[in-house]
């Protein structure tokens, strides 16, 4: 089907951040996402001690059964909220101390080490400043990100993973005419052209 009555559509930062306060977080699963236990190994490869990003990690359950695992989870998200909710559903203590590159950002990480979830807008991320990872669980962000933004998103995602990382990405399949999105539609041809 053809997208092009997304390809203008913007949600702001602002709206997201509404989302959340207003409790409008359809896109949160409790229990996590199906497709994430049917798939971990994929992800995970046999390997132990990984690096996994959470691209728009909202308060998402897998952070913390990858860190149960003794894997190193680092997520990014633009709600504070959100973040707060995280640690305080799981009962985590954490601390939180800005971020010195990036303005007005605050890391929150949990005390234990191995969660540290970024609270900016994602495109003030670099690997000089959350460095580089494993694998990536994108459950969500790929289909959220504003169609226009997706190259400068995929670009980013190729700049913080390894060589040898994994990369679980969950879009969703439907008429984009009949949907102004998000989540948006990503047919699997450009998919490939910003992935490779």
């Amino acid at each position: 089907s053809d997208d092009a009555s997304q390809k203008e559509r913007v949600v702001t930062e602002e709206e997201w951040l509404q989302k959340w306060e207003m409790g409008n977080i359809g896109f949160h699963k409790e229990q996590g996402h199906p497709l994430f236990q049917k798939y971990l190994d994929v992800l995970l490869n046999g390997r132990n001690g990984l690096r996994i990003f959470f691209p728009l990690c909202g308060k998402a359950v897998e952070m913390k059964w990858l860190a149960d695992m003794g894997h190193s989870v680092v997520g990014v998200e633009v709600s504070e909220q959100a973040v707060k909710e995280f640690f305080s559903e799981h009962n985590l203590p954490y601390y939180e101390e800005p971020v010195p590159e990036i303005s007005g950002a605050k890391m929150f990480q949990s005390t234990s080490g191995n969660i540290s979830l970024y609270c900016c807008s994602i495109y003030d991320l670099s690997s000089s400043i959350v460095g580089k990872f494993d694998g990536v669980w994108d459950r969500g962000a790929l289909v959220a990100v504003n169609p226009r933004d997706r190259q400068r998103y995929a670009s980013l995602m190729i700049n913080l993973v390894e060589k040898n990382s994994s990369y679980l990405l969950v879009t969703v399949s439907y008429d984009p005419s009949k949907h102004k999105g998000p989540p948006f539609y990503v047919p699997e041809s450009e998919i490939k052209s910003l992935f490779g």
